[in-house]
Formats: structure tokens, sequence, C-alpha cells
């Protein structure tokens, strides 16, 4: 099903109430400019007519952005499921700040690439300006091996992240050759918990999964966004992002005295954690860059947006 076009609050309507400012002192010399003309009814019309160049003028270009991405997308429209942890996700700053532009969230919780690629006919993306693909991370998680470059040369199919990635930006090129693509690697995590349900949990990327590191698939995203020539947000060494900045601490029983303490990383790795009988460990004095380790806080989204619009404004 199609998503549905979101327009940024303030930001749309900026360049109008812009136009608007002095109005009078603006439109008069371009009523005077127009050819002497005896019908008064024609004058009016003359004024009506400089009035809509000059709104013209100053009204934003209309851009529509589709945001292909997992959960970190998805909860830009449902903060409801966040317990109240974010107020906005990053599409809604980014449309904050950037005039004019129209976004569709193609965020699907707890998807892979191959997920996506293998959908992508059915998932309804529409022709856009701007496509960004935020992806990887539940792929690392879920074991699926990056692959090599040669996957994506050579489009072997869903079954490595490179390969899905090579079927997604097909698809968006097919839909708009001229479209900006740009390709967010995912970002380092900490231990995850599940804020509704703590037996949902993962631990970070400080140990591999299946043998894999979840840089080696940010740098196969990245190598792939190189050789296209896209513009690649290399969040996984953004080092306001990086694993020390994602939680400010753990809140865990030692297992010596069996009493709550507030751990932090590296130490919070080798302590146990029991979703059955253990508190939530990321009360929200521990919120940092993330809210549960996996996903990011009002601050951890706010850099994110800053480096899409440093992006899309980008030539």
């Amino acid at each position: 099903m199609p998503r549905t076009l979101h327009q940024g609050g303030a930001c749309a309507s900026l360049g109008i109430s812009t136009a608007f400012f002095n109005l009078k002192r603006q439109i008069w010399p371009l009523v005077y400019l127009i050819p002497k003309i005896q019908s008064a009814r024609m004058k009016k019309l003359g004024l009506l007519a400089a009035i809509c160049i000059l709104v013209a003028s100053f009204a934003p270009r209309t851009l529509t952005w589709v945001a292909i991405g997992d959960s970190i997308t998805y909860l830009n429209d449902h903060p409801d499921e966040t317990g109240s942890r974010i107020t906005m996700g990053y599409m809604t700053m980014v449309c904050a700040k950037v005039p004019g532009l129209l976004y569709s969230n193609q965020g699907h919780n707890g998807w892979t690439s191959g997920g996506i690629a293998h959908a992508i006919e059915g998932l309804g993306i529409t022709k856009a300006d701007i496509y960004t693909i935020f992806l990887g991370t539940n792929d690392w998680w879920q074991g699926r091996p990056a692959g090599s470059f040669s996957d994506y040369r050579q489009d072997t199919g869903d079954s490595t992240v490179s390969g899905s990635f090579r079927i997604i930006i097909d698809k968006v090129r097919s839909l708009n050759p001229g479209a900006k693509v740009i390709l967010l690697t995912p970002m380092q995590r900490s231990d995850f918990v599940y804020i509704k349900d703590m037996k949902n949990n993962a631990y970070g990327s400080y140990m591999e999964k299946n043998g894999q590191s979840l840089e080696k698939i940010a740098n196969a995203i990245r190598t792939i966004g190189e050789f296209e020539h896209f513009t690649v947000i290399d969040l996984y060494h953004t080092r306001p992002l990086s694993i020390i900045h994602l939680v400010k601490y753990k809140r865990l029983k030692d297992p010596t005295t069996g009493l709550y303490r507030d751990y932090t990383y590296p130490a919070y790795t080798d302590i146990p954690f029991n979703p059955l009988t253990d508190e939530y460990p990321y009360p929200p004095g521990a919120v940092d860059k993330t809210f549960d380790g996996l996903h990011p806080s009002d601050d951890g989204y706010a850099i994110i947006a800053d480096l899409l619009v440093k992006a899309i404004g980008k030539k």
C-alpha cells in the first residue's frame, strides 16, 4: 500500500510568509511596470498578476522523499511505541529544516535489506526526488552475510546484503533515474532491550554475530555508495554515535550483592541480565543517543537529521 506523504510543519509555509512581508512596499513597483492600461478592471488584473508572480517566486519548490528503512525509520511515525522516550524521528526533524520537503515513510519494523529486496515490488514505493536507504542492523543480528562487492556488481540476488542493495537501488532508479540517492550505514549498537518486551533483547556490536561484525556490513554499504557516486552517511563511524555514547549506563544486579548498580560501557557487557526477573535496565536517566541501546533518542535522531539536511542540500 502506498505510504502517505507528510510535509514539514512551519518550514512548508516559510517561503510564503516571507513573501508577504512588507507586501505593499514590494508589489507597488511591479504594478507601475505594467504598461498604462485605461481600464480600471485591467489595472486590477495587473495588480493580481503581480501578486501571484511575487508569491510564486518566494514559494519553496516541493521535493518528495521516500525513506526506506527498518524500525529506526518506522518509529518516526510511531513514537507511542517507544514508551514516550522520543518526541519525533529523523524525517520530521529534516522536514522542519528543508522547506517544501514531503516524506513517505517506508520503514518496516524488524526487516532486513533482504526482506525489503524480496518484497520490493509490493511495497508501494513511489517516484520521488530523493531516496534514502537506511538498513543493515537487522541483517547483522539475523546473521545475514554482507556478501562481496561482486554480489552487488553481478546482481546475485537477495541472499546477501550487497545483493539486496542492488535490487533496492535498481528499483528506485527505475522509478526516477535522476533521483538523489543517499545511503546510511547502520549505527553501532549497545545491548538492546525492547521496552515493551524485555525478552526481546540482543547484545551489542562489540561482539560478532555468526562470525561477522556489524562494521563489515557498514563498510559493504559504503563501498556500494562510493561506487555509485551516491552520498553515503557513515553512521557507524560517526563519533557522537559510537557505542560509549549510546547509553549512559545499564542498570543491572550486582552478581555479588544482588543489588542494582549502574554499569557503564564496557563493564555492563560482563554482567548478566534476566528479562524475567530484572527491572528494565535503561530508565530515563540512562538515555543518551539511544533510549534502548539500539533505537535513537531525540538526541540521536537530531544527529542523523543534521547529516541528512547537509546531504539533501549537497549538489
